[in-house]
């Protein structure tokens, strides 16, 4: 047998063998259809039985497009089981229910219905349910939905480490930060949209919270442990158990076929509008007929070339439509008229929008006599495919769809004789000939009526299509000239860039040269000095005007002409420099003393150094600047003695107060 699916890709059947899910060993009875890729969409049949465990591990291993069945609540033994089996499916893998959504139907009465063979063996039963999806049968069964949450967080408890514990939770802190960033920067250049939640804490992010309109496919992070920090990916549940059609209503459309390396199709309505466009360079013919069934039933296929390329016919004949191409081939300039209203990427989904369109044009005439004569109640798109497909009369096909079966069986039951062939097809074409001769005087008396219109036309169009080239040949040259002047902003804007970087560049160099240079060895002399770096204020404006006049760096001496003021996070801005030793004018807050202390930045007063003013810039002695080291670090020893000690007497203290009284101490 042969199937005629809307795919070409892994069908799993199901039904259960013996025993019950609930219970102990089930066996399945499992029908693989691989559907093939022939132009009658031959399919391959592998039939098994196997346990429940083996299901599974061949699911995980092949990936199937569907795995079907005629009722879900033989692979889950309730509603949470039946979540936890479409959480544990692999992300391409649908699980569909063929007879129906809550209240199924029998699987003998679906399978009657849409031409399906049918048994009541289990085997039969899930090659049945297995034929049911590649028609497109069923519904979907869903318990998530296309909302994803990323979770970012720490990978390490902060309770402990080599470090004292502050500077080791400050450092997992900043790891799940920097982890963040990553993750939304992959976010940021996969185009997804997403929403973020963090909670800060002492040196970075303790979480964030990433909420990606995106299946866990889609992502480009995957879940796992890195170091400090740990990734969570988790489908957001729907309210329950939903089940969704596979195929939505669909109508009747033309649609036009662009075949080639890349393959282009166009579906157009019976009344001319566009409604989608789709090209591809990868997609096979399974995967152009699989989007083009999502989207119609179409009656007619068309093609801008003669006679029809056989891909073209591989498509008319997928889906039993009729065909059309053009007396000859279409010229580029009329399909850039008939398509000049529609929006389209490439020439090639333009050339399938201009077969559709000029298919309709053709058809136009009859379409409109079939819509006028199709009575209320019956489906013009249906009449249409019938009259195409038979090529018949409208007044046939109507008769055929309105006529009551109960006469048909009398007529036949009173029939003396049965025609034979022969004499059906004589019948047949007699009918035929009625029908094109009364056709024919309809357009006899159109013909004069059209000759006429046609030398006016011709010259419209000839017309028209000088001015249309004309206007193509403005469009490329304002093209040409959009682009030059796109390359040269670019190029100036590049420019202007370079010229910023120099001229900071060049403002420095001054800065040092004077340093090297002005009176620099006068007040030297024979000492050796070290320059010193003078910030105005401790704020973050004055940090950036002097990192910006001079440049800060690692193991400069910079000079605070006013030092308070400052809170924790100006405080850390200076720390990332990391100074050689900080000299400050007044006193530092306690929040700044305490970021510079345990970052281990030494810290003195600026009478400690004697500074001089050359220039712009300072220098002092380095051995003034090596001594007022020395005594910040045995100051800071003393510190932290003493900050240990009062630890330890606080941590006693809290002993004693916890430390119950025994009978004695009470009576005392």
């Amino acid at each position: 047998m042969t199937v005629r699916s809307a795919f070409d890709s892994l069908v799993f059947g199901v039904d259960v063998q013996s025993g019950d899910v609930r219970g102990a060993a089930p066996s399945f009875a499992m029908v693989v259809l691989d559907a093939g890729d022939g132009p009658d969409g031959e399919a391959r049949l592998d039939r098994d039985v196997v346990s429940f465990r083996k299901l599974r591990r061949m699911i995980e291993r092949d990936e199937p497009r569907y795995v079907a069945t005629d009722n879900v609540y033989e692979l889950a033994e309730d509603k949470n089981d039946l979540v936890r089996l479409l959480q544990w499916l692999p992300d391409e893998t649908t699980l569909v229910q063929v007879t129906g959504a809550e209240r199924p139907e029998s699987l003998s009465r679906v399978a009657n219905r849409h031409g399906v063979p049918y048994g009541k063996a289990p085997m039969k039963e899930a090659e049945a349910a297995a034929r049911l999806v590649a028609h497109k049968v069923g519904q979907a069964v869903r318990a998530f939905g296309d909302t994803t949450r990323v979770k970012v967080s720490r990978g390490r408890s902060t309770g402990s480490g080599g470090w004292s514990q502050d500077r080791y939770t400050r450092r997992i802190h900043g790891s799940v930060k920097r982890r963040t960033r990553d993750v939304g920067g992959a976010l940021d250049d996969a185009g997804l949209e997403y929403d973020r939640e963090v909670t800060e804490k002492y040196g970075g992010f303790a979480n964030a919270v990433f909420t990606v309109e995106a299946t866990p496919a889609d992502l480009p992070v995957s879940a796992g442990r890195n170091g400090d920090t740990r990734i969570e990916i988790k489908r957001e549940r729907r309210d329950g158990i939903e089940f969704e059609p596979l195929v939505k209503r669909r109508d009747y459309v033309v649609v036009g076929i662009d075949p080639g390396t890349t393959t282009a199709a166009a579906v157009v309505s019976l009344d001319g509008k566009v409604l989608d466009l789709h090209s591809t360079r990868t997609a096979d013919t399974s995967d152009v007929i699989e989007w083009l069934v999502e989207r119609g039933r179409p009656v007619l296929i068309a093609a801008d070339v003669t006679p029809m390329p056989e891909t073209v016919e591989r498509f008319r004949r997928s889906f039993d439509a009729a065909g059309w191409t053009p007396e000859r081939d279409l010229p580029v300039d009329e399909k850039l008229h008939r398509t000049r209203e529609a929006g389209y990427d490439n020439d090639h989904e333009r050339d399938a929008l201009a077969a559709a369109l000029f298919a309709l044009d053709h058809h136009a005439d009859q379409f409109e006599r079939i819509a006028r004569k199709t009575p209320p109640g019956l489906d013009r798109g249906k009449v249409t495919a019938r009259v195409l497909a038979e090529e018949t009369s409208v007044e046939v096909v109507v008769d055929n769809l309105t006529e009551d079966p109960d006469d048909e069986e009398e007529q036949t039951e009173h029939e003396e004789r049965t025609l034979t062939p022969e004499e059906r097809e004589i019948l047949r074409l007699k009918e035929r000939i009625d029908r094109l001769e009364g056709h024919v005087d309809d357009l006899r008396g159109t013909i004069e009526e059209q000759e006429a219109e046609i030398e006016e036309y011709e010259k419209e169009l000839s017309e028209a299509r000088r001015e249309e080239r004309r206007k193509a040949r403005e469009r490329r040259e304002v093209d040409r000239l959009e682009r030059e002047k796109d390359r040269l902003r670019h190029e100036r804007d590049e420019a202007r860039g370079r010229v910023d970087v120099a001229e900071e560049k060049v403002e420095r160099l001054k800065s040092l040269w004077r340093l090297d240079h002005s009176n620099f060895e006068t007040v030297a002399g024979d000492r050796d000095l070290v320059p010193v770096k003078t910030v105005e204020q401790f704020t973050k404006d004055a940090l950036r005007a002097a990192d910006e006049r001079y440049g800060l760096a690692r193991e400069d001496v910079v000079y605070l002409r006013d030092a308070s003021g400052a809170g924790r996070s100006t405080a850390e801005a200076l720390a990332e420099t990391e100074p050689r030793l900080v000299l400050r004018e007044g006193n530092l807050s306690d929040a700044a003393d305490e970021v510079l202390f345990d970052h281990e930045v030494p810290v003195a007063p600026a009478d400690a150094v004697e500074v001089n003013e050359i220039d712009d810039l300072g220098v002092a002695s380095e051995a003034a600047v090596e001594t007022a080291i020395a005594n910040w670090r045995s100051r800071a020893e003393d510190r932290q003695h003493r900050e240990r000690a009062e630890m330890v007497d606080r941590l006693i203290s809290e002993h004693r107060a916890d430390r119950p009284l025994d009978g004695s101490e009470a009576d005392s």
